[in-house]
């Protein structure tokens, strides 16, 4: 049986990761770092042992100094069981194994460790999704994978689960830039180690006349009132706890002590009636 290619061409990531770390477009992470401290603030715990996942330390640095900093490589350079805090930084959706990602990052928290990840979710740069396959289909009659494909809030939160932490939460921030151009999009792509490293990606560049009409279609398509275009980032933020014996744990259905009409201070309608009869 033929084994299916992998998402991520990592050979080509690194390079492009490296072309970025010269002159870095770090804003959607300085964004996400200050994301990261407000939600600390909110854990009432001192962490001090954290680990960070990332492919670009320095805006995570400030808000964890003396974290141990590791790169996203399949197998992550933590000890088991030696933080009690691991974040994973704006990487994950490049993983080909992110449920090995987050197995590996539960080996290396204590009992009763958190686990914090953020990373790009499928709403991410549909406006460029969009202009880039309206053009290519109707110059070429057809597609190629340009753009990563990444996963939906509801699939991602179930990863943690699959993954053995407890108290398992997803959710999603989402972020609008706007540009002169959608060619400072792509600049900025570049510039943040963002652009296709897809293993099925096409080896050649794209048609000038296909790119000409995608950013013809984005610029017509989705532009702002200010005459500036928008792009979407949809972040998606994954939290849960490592197993400990004394951890809060959700009530099982039908245990309730007080019913919810009564607490919500309103009438109850049983199911399949209707009201006023």
């Amino acid at each position: 049986m033929n084994t299916p290619p992998l998402l991520t061409d990592r050979a080509a990531l690194m390079r492009q990761r490296a072309r970025a770390a010269r002159a870095p477009e770090l804003f959607l992470h300085e964004d996400a770092a200050d994301e990261l401290y407000e939600r600390l603030q909110e854990v009432n715990r001192t962490f001090t042992s954290p680990a960070v996942i990332t492919a670009f330390p320095e805006p995570w640095r400030k808000i964890l100094p003396d974290a141990k900093f590791v790169a996203d490589s399949d197998l992550l350079d933590l000890e088991a069981g030696a933080h009690d805090l691991v974040v994973h930084a704006m990487c994950l959706h490049w993983a080909n194994d992110p449920v090995g990602q987050m197995v590996q990052a539960a080996r290396a928290l204590e009992p009763d460790g958190l686990f914090l990840a953020v990373m790009f979710g499928g709403q991410t740069l549909n406006e460029l999704r969009a202009a880039l396959a309206q053009a290519e289909a109707s110059i070429t009659g057809g597609l190629s994978p340009r753009v990563l494909p990444m996963g939906e809030i509801r699939d991602l939160g179930a990863l943690l689960g699959r993954a053995g932490f407890a108290l398992p939460v997803a959710d999603a921030v989402t972020r609008k830039v706007t540009y002169e151009t959608p060619l400072r999009l792509l600049s900025d792509l570049r510039a943040m180690g963002e652009t296709n490293a897809l293993t099925t990606r096409s080896r050649h560049f794209t048609r000038r006349d296909v790119m000409s009409e995608s950013l013809r279609i984005y610029s017509e398509s989705y532009r702002e009132p200010d005459g500036r275009m928008r792009a979407t980032f949809e972040m998606v933020w994954l939290t849960g706890w490592k197993p400990h014996p004394k951890q809060q744990k959700p009530l099982r259905p039908g245990s309730a002590a007080k019913r919810l009409a009564d607490a919500l201070g309103t009438m109850e309608i049983p199911t399949g009636d209707k009201p006023g009869h």
